[in-house]
């Protein structure tokens, strides 16, 4: 598997660092378990060259045209097109994915650039009418500054993208901290942008070095980057935790921050539910990426009068779930991504069951991988109320299912009693229950589907949710106001 890492970092014209004893950074695949890359971390030195040269990036960029910046991410959506498959299998190994959704990641970074590249022709502001005679009145939006983009190790790529793509087009540098669970590829990415860097200064353009930078380290390192006065804004994706800390600190600098934190998602089944549709969707929407997504859904609001139809044939399902190497066709859930992972897991279940919860699967399989590779069956736990267990997020593949006997307002009171509101979806087919789902008083959560999973986001609506999920917004539509900075000017 290291080999297969190393050719594929290769391929992708990452040239690899020597790492410095002491001060290194170990990569590991969850697949077996296996080291495949020891990465230098970055020193307090390498933090300050790096923002310094990112601010001087920042000052050339920001003179560029909205949409001639537009041009260069064109260019890396083209430039990922070529390396979608063997960055997609890189994903795979370092974060356990199955290779299609590793592929799929990549689809969405493509996605967004395409998606930035017309919105570098959209940069609206508005005319404003003035309440003076022979005064005009307009807004207007400017680049904002180096932005700091701190990824997790379950999306390794495509959350970059996102807030890439938006902050280049709106005229800012970047600067990428990644996981350090993750680190292969941020750097094979950081290689893929530089080829799109050099095709843009083959036709003409301009474009500073160092526009992009990716920053190897632990967690100490991205405490450094957020801390620094020089980085106007902050993009985070991880846990609450870590949500809390960026958060305090950019309020103390007076900075922006983009929170996009945790999620503990339910779905509702209502009476009518059309019970096939729901099979499908809360089984992708709960074990893909082998529950390790923010938006994997956690919890099962079940009416009673489908509950008894409808679990059983989930846990049917979930028996025949294909577990194994995420590089194997056929294979549906891969690892989890480390010894903490699972057990926190093992945890999370003792708890349930001593909560009265009834647990079906959640043990340990295909050890023959590796004995550092963590696989295991994903977990139904039918629990007698909502009770502590279910309001706290394990990022693992445990689906904790409850019935409600009521109206739509007693599902939706228990779809809103978490610490987090990302996203959220109801199966029916009665439309005053889906308005009410929808409404001022349905679902609080970023993110309300009906009849579809919590998980499976586009890029084109705007990606984020409430509460201790952290309120920011990546992707689409309006999202990109959060990298620049608005002006209101009277003539």
């Amino acid at each position: 598997m290291k080999q297969n890492a190393l050719d594929l970092c290769k391929q992708l014209g990452v040239a690899m660092p020597t790492a410095v004893a002491g001060n290194a950074i170990t990569a590991r695949t969850p697949i077996t378990g296996d080291v495949i890359a020891t990465l230098p971390c970055a020193s307090s030195g390498d933090i300050e060259r790096v923002v310094v040269r990112s601010r001087e990036a920042f000052l050339a960029w920001r003179t560029v045209p909205a949409p001639v910046r537009g041009e260069l991410v064109r260019l890396l959506g083209e430039e990922l097109r070529t390396s979608k498959h063997a960055l997609g299998q890189l994903v795979s190994i370092e974060a356990g994915k199955v290779l299609q959704e590793g592929l799929g990641e990549v689809q969405e970074m493509i996605d967004i650039c395409d998606f930035a590249v017309g919105l570098s022709r959209q940069l609206y502001g508005l005319t404003i009418a003035s309440e003076r005679a022979e005064h005009r009145m307009m807004e207007t939006w400017h680049p904002l500054g180096p932005t700091l983009i701190i990824s997790a190790f379950n999306f390794p790529v495509a959350v970059w993208a996102w807030n890439a793509a938006l902050a280049l087009v709106c005229g800012n540098s970047t600067l990428w901290k990644p996981s350090d669970k993750a680190p292969l590829t941020a750097l094979a990415t950081q290689a893929v942008f530089d080829r799109a860097v050099q095709r843009y200064r083959d036709e003409g353009h301009i474009v500073p070095d160092n526009l992009s930078a990716v920053v190897i380290g632990r967690a100490e390192v991205g405490a450094a980057l957020v801390a620094d006065a020089r980085i106007p804004l902050v993009s985070a994706t991880g846990s609450t935790r870590m949500g809390r800390a960026v958060g305090e600190a950019c309020a103390k600098r007076f900075a922006r921050s983009i929170l996009e934190l945790g999620g503990n998602n339910a779905a509702i089944i209502a009476p009518s539910a059309t019970l096939e549709m729901v099979e499908r969707a809360v089984t992708f929407a709960a074990v893909g990426t082998a529950g390790q997504r923010c938006t994997t859904l956690r919890r099962l609001v079940v009416h009673a009068g489908v509950y008894d139809a409808l679990v059983p044939r989930l846990r049917k399902i979930y028996g025949k779930l294909r577990i194994g190497n995420p590089l194997d066709e056929g294979t549906l859930v891969g690892p989890l991504i480390d010894r903490a992972a699972f057990d926190a897991m093992q945890t999370a279940l003792a708890a349930a069951r001593a909560a009265g919860g009834t647990v079906h699967g959640g043990d340990r399989v295909q050890q023959a991988l590796g004995t550092d590779a963590y696989y295991v069956q994903p977990a139904i736990v039918e629990m007698p109320s909502q009770t502590d267990v279910m309001c706290h997020e394990t990022f693992a593949p445990i689906l904790h299912v409850v019935k409600y006997d009521g109206e739509i307002e007693q599902a939706v009171a228990l779809n809103n009693a978490v610490a987090h509101g990302l996203s959220s979806s109801i199966f029916t087919n009665d439309l005053r229950e889906m308005e009410r789902f929808l409404g001022a008083a349905g679902s609080d959560c970023g993110i309300a589907n009906v009849n579809i999973g919590t998980s499976g986001a586009e890029i084109g609506g705007a990606f984020g949710g409430e509460k201790e999920t952290g309120g920011g917004r990546e992707s689409g539509s309006d999202s990109w106001r959060a990298y620049m900075r608005r002006a209101t000017n009277t003539i």
